[in-house]
C-alpha cells in the first residue's frame, strides 16, 4: 500500500473536493484529514502511471503531494540541512553583506546550491571575502538576520517526543549552527569552522570542509550510532549539497529547493513549511507538540 499526503501552506486551505476527486480518480481509500484546513491523506493499493503529471497540475494550485510506501513512515531520526532550511537564509551571504559583498556571495551561493559549482571550491572563495570582518559581526548577524522557517521547533519537538533524534548536519559554521541547533532543539549539529585570529577572521575555513559526502557520511555515523539504518531516517535540505543525504534516506525531502535539486530527490515540499514532515509522515495536527 502506498500513502498520498495533500499539504498546502497556512494561508490556503485544501478543499475537500479536491482531495475527495484525487482519492476516487486513484482508487483510493477514506480520506484522513491531519488537519482540517492543510493536510489530508488516503491510502491507494498502487500508484498511477500519471502520478508525476498529478503532481505538476497540482503546484499549480498551491497544494503539495507527496507518495511513498505506508509502511514505516514515521522516522526515528532527522536529518537537516541548516540554511534555507531551518532558517530563511543563508548565513554567508549575510556575513557577507556586513562585509560589502553580498551580491557578489550571493550569486555564487545560488550557483553553488543549484549544482553549478563544486562546493568545496564555491565555499572556499566566499570565505576569502570575509578576510578582515570582526568576529563579533557573526553575533549581530545572528541577532538581527537570521529567522527560522516556520514548523521547525514544532518538528523537532513532536519527532524526539516519539523518541526520534534530531541532527542538524549543515555546510555553514558551526558559529550558527550552536545557536541555531541550541533555538530550535536538535540533539547535535555539525559543520564548518571559520578561522579566526585575534578576533579577525582569516578569511579561511577549517578542513576538512564539510560537503556532501560529509552530510552522508554524518547520516551513516550517527544513525549506526543509534542503532538505526539509513530507512529510519528523514533528512530534508534546499542544495546540491544535500542530494546524497536526500537521496539515501528512507524519506528524503527537498524544501523549497533549488532546481537542480527538486529534479533528482524522491519527495518535493514546495508550498507548506516545515510541519509538512510532520504531516507526511502521518502526524495529525493534534499530535503536535509545541515547542
Amino acid at each position: 500500500m502506498h500513502t498520498i499526503t495533500l499539504i498546502t501552506n497556512s494561508a490556503m486551505y485544501l478543499d475537500p473536493a479536491l482531495v475527495d476527486s484525487l482519492r476516487n480518480a486513484m482508487g483510493g481509500g477514506d480520506a484522513i484529514w491531519l488537519n482540517p484546513n492543510h493536510a489530508a491523506e488516503f491510502e491507494v493499493a498502487r500508484l498511477p502511471s500519471n502520478i508525476d503529471s498529478v503532481w505538476e497540475s497540482l503546484q499549480g494550485e498551491g497544494v503539495d503531494m507527496i507518495a511513498q510506501p505506508s509502511a514505516g513512515r514515521r522516522k526515528k531520526m532527522l536529518l537537516a540541512d541548516m540554511d534555507s532550511t531551518m532558517i530563511r537564509q543563508e548565513c554567508i551571504d549575510e556575513l557577507a553583506a556586513e562585509a560589502g559583498v553580498g551580491d557578489r556571495v550571493a550569486k555564487i551561493t545560488a550557483r553553488a546550491m543549484n549544482g553549478e559549482l563544486g562546493f568545496e571550491g564555491a565555499l572556499i572563495e566566499r570565505v576569502e571575502l570575509l578576510k578582515g570582518l570582526p568576529e563579533t559581526v557573526i553575533a549581530e548577524v545572528l541577532e538581527k538576520r537570521i529567522t527560522p522557517i516556520p514548523g521547525g521547533a514544532t518538528l523537532i519537538a513532536t519527532m524526539k517526543a516519539h523518541g526520534a533524534h534530531a541532527a542538524l548536519v549543515s555546510g555553514g559554521f558551526t558559529a550558527f549552527t550552536t545557536a541555531v541547533a541550541a533555538t530550535l532543539g536538535f540533539d547535535e549539529h555539525r559543520a564548518n569552522t571559520l578561522l579566526a585570529e585575534d578576533g579577525i577572521l582569516t578569511g579561511d575555513v577549517a578542513r576538512p570542509i564539510l560537503g556532501r559526502d560529509a552530510k552522508v557520511q554524518a547520516l551513516h555515523e550517527i544513525s549506526a550510532r543509534l542503532g538505526l539504518t539509513p530507512a529510519d531516517v528523514i533528512a530534508v535540505g534546499d542544495g546540491a549539497n544535500d542530494l546524497g543525504m536526500i537521496e539515501l534516506a528512507g524519506t528524503g525531502v527537498a524544501l523549497h529547493a533549488k532546481p537542480a535539486v527538486q529534479a533528482k530527490a524522491p519527495h518535493r515540499v514546495n508550498h507548506g513549511d516545515l510541519s509538512a514532515l510532520l504531516y507526511l509522515q502521518g502526524y495529525a495536527i493534534d499530535e503536535f507538540v509545541t515547542a
